[in-house]
């Protein structure tokens, strides 16, 4: 037998077997070319603005992977995942690829002969006979297989999932060259905002890395001072972690879940940047601000603090107080320079720059800021350049008569009518009691401000553009919602990034901004 011979014999019998399967009682079949593999039932993502045939979005292997409930698929009777439930992870031959199906049971991998099959149109089958390629003809005593088309069962679901995208990428890029226009007449700062002993401070947000829970390793600094908790690895490089109490001069406390690390950089004048972690009691909320309500600092509040504080912000007419911190000179601690200089932690920090030198020079071009919030315990994020702010839900909120139904109600921000809008009831997601941890994230959505209720806020995430994927396209909403996601996958995270502008329509917007008015 010739090779020839024996590679096409070989295909001919990939091409003649089937992986056999069950659910409810009935046993269905997809052929062995197709399949890609076989998993037990993975932790998953729940997606908004889909069929509910989605159970969610897996992390396989540093990929996302839908995973579609077969049952549901093909119309039977709801029933609980068991130990036997199994995902045969098939090939759908569209773009998006792959797709998990969860059946009951698989049974067993058959070869078939095709006069085997029926593939007549007169076939009985217990599903929609679109979906069905054929039956493997029973013996005596065995049950008919049928034999399903994947293609076709996504098509008629998902159709999303397979139709060309041309459309969608043109979208996108006209996106992108309106979100690149600015409005040069902002004068506003940002700011993040926390809690140290009580007191509310902030960082200007342009210096603010990212934010992120305490870590469990902290790695010990000898010869240090107590000021700094140790070292940490975040991204490759090696980080001072700095207890702003401790530098403070203020009580020291015991950590607990609401601290957090605020990563800050600053810039040197030889253009190498500088990284520190400053652990803080609670992070608040990102505010911005017009210079109007700016204050110098007197003297005597930045009196042995090595001018720390840079300026006061005076917020609801003075009974809310803010001090800005001024990076480069907390920096500039001796404790801070002190611990800067480790050898160990300069070279990580260098070699950070080093691989990471375009970021530095091209920083809005390679780099992305998400503020990454909880609903339904699911983490969603928009890009921070859509953030306006994030606020404390007030005691009450007003519902003014003959309003959209979709608006929640209005707060008035610092003289301002704000339209609030609950992102679960926008999502579909059954409300819940409000809480302290809820926050209004105000959005800029066209150039109307709207804030949104989310769950809590988790973190303010800095990663490269290109961490930043493609969604499986699930439904045609979704794609338009939330097409992008960040699948972190050391950390086993699915984010869902949302396209802000398309969290309203051209209606609702106007509804908005008559309400506003």
């Amino acid at each position: 037998m010739t090779d020839s011979t024996a590679t096409d014999s070989l295909d001919q019998q990939v091409n003649n077997q089937y992986v056999t399967f069950q659910v409810t009682s009935e046993v269905f079949g997809f052929p062995m070319d197709q399949v890609l593999e076989i998993i037990r039932i993975p932790t998953t993502v729940a997606v908004p603005l889909t069929p509910d045939t989605l159970i969610g979005l897996a992390n396989l292997r540093g990929g996302v992977l839908p995973i579609i409930d077969l049952r549901k698929l093909l119309e039977f009777e709801n029933k609980a995942l068991t130990e036997q439930s199994r995902v045969v992870v098939v090939d759908t031959g569209a773009q998006t690829g792959r797709v998990g199906l969860v059946v009951d049971r698989v049974l067993q991998v058959k070869t078939v002969d095709d006069s085997e099959i029926d593939r007549s149109s007169k076939v009985k089958s217990s599903v929609d006979e679109e979906v069905v390629d054929g039956v493997i003809k029973a013996g005596d005593g065995e049950q008919v297989t049928q034999l399903l088309n994947v293609h076709e069962i996504i098509k008629q679901n998902f159709a999303s999932m397979v139709s060309e995208r041309i459309a969608d990428a043109v979208q996108s890029n006209t996106k992108v060259l309106q979100n690149e226009e600015k409005d040069e007449d902002d004068t506003s700062n940002q700011l993040v905002s926390f809690l140290v002993d009580e007191q509310e401070y902030a960082f200007d947000l342009m210096g603010v890395e990212e934010i992120v829970r305490v870590p469990d390793n902290i790695a010990s600094m000898p010869k240090t001072d107590a000021h700094v908790m140790g070292l940490i690895e975040l991204r490759g490089r090696l980080l001072p972690l700095i207890s702003l109490r401790n530098l403070f001069g203020l009580e020291n406390a015991p950590l607990c879940e609401q601290n957090r690390v605020v990563i800050v950089s600053v810039a040197r004048p030889s253009g190498i940047k500088e990284y520190a972690g400053f652990i803080v009691d609670q992070v608040r909320e990102v505010l911005r601000v017009t210079d109007d309500v700016l204050q110098e600092v007197p003297d005597i509040l930045n009196k042995g603090m090595d001018d720390d504080i840079d300026k006061i912000c005076r917020l609801e007419n003075g009974k809310r107080l803010v001090s800005i911190i001024n990076s480069e000179n907390v920096f500039g601690h001796q404790v801070v320079k002190e611990a800067m200089s480790d050898e160990e932690l300069k070279e990580s920090q260098m070699q950070g720059q080093d691989t990471q030198s375009e970021v530095i020079d091209d920083e809005d071009n390679s780099i992305e800021q998400l503020v990454v919030f909880l609903l339904s315990k699911q983490e969603y994020a928009v890009s921070i350049d859509h953030v306006q702010e994030i606020t404390r839900i007030p005691d009450q909120m007003d519902k003014v008569p003959k309003t959209p139904k979709f608006i929640e109600g209005v707060v008035n921000l610092r003289g301002t009518v704000l339209p609030v809008i609950d992102m679960r009831t926008r999502f579909g997601i059954d409300k819940m009691d409000g809480n302290d941890r809820q926050r209004i994230v105000v959005l800029n959505i066209a150039g109307t401000k709207t804030g949104f209720v989310v769950d809590s806020v988790a973190q303010v995430l800095r990663l490269p553009k290109e961490q930043i994927e493609d969604s499986p396209n699930l439904s045609e909403e979704q794609n338009r919602v939330m097409g992008k996601v960040v699948n972190l996958k050391n950390d086993k995270r699915i984010i869902q990034v949302l396209e802000v502008d398309e969290l309203l329509s051209k209606k609702e917007v106007s509804a908005i901004e008559k309400q506003s008015a």
